[in-house]
């Protein structure tokens, strides 16, 4: 769907709320996933042949699951840190 210029009629603002295109609208955070992976490796694959890319594919989510557990661990330590300061602080 493209916007265009100048206002909605009247019909077209009904067309534009009706839930049926909120619906629409929504996607799966299977693309967000997706692209995480091709951002960290999953690009191309290197090995050959079907068995080659099950494992290319299951290295690449552990991989990836193994970034974002590290990733929340980073942030649950900067939130103790912080707890920290401020009671010194205080």
């Amino acid at each position: 769907m493209l916007p265009k210029k100048g206002r909605c009629n009247k019909a077209e603002c009904e067309e534009e709320t009706a839930k049926d295109l909120f619906v629409l609208k929504k996607h799966s955070a299977v693309e967000s996933a997706i692209n995480g992976l091709e951002n960290h490796g999953l690009d191309r694959c290197p090995d050959h042949g079907i068995q080659g890319f099950k494992r290319y594919v299951g290295l690449s989510v552990l991989a990836r699951n193994l970034q974002i557990m590290g990733h929340n661990i980073q942030q649950k330590g900067l939130k103790q840190l912080q707890r920290f300061e401020q009671r010194k602080a205080a």
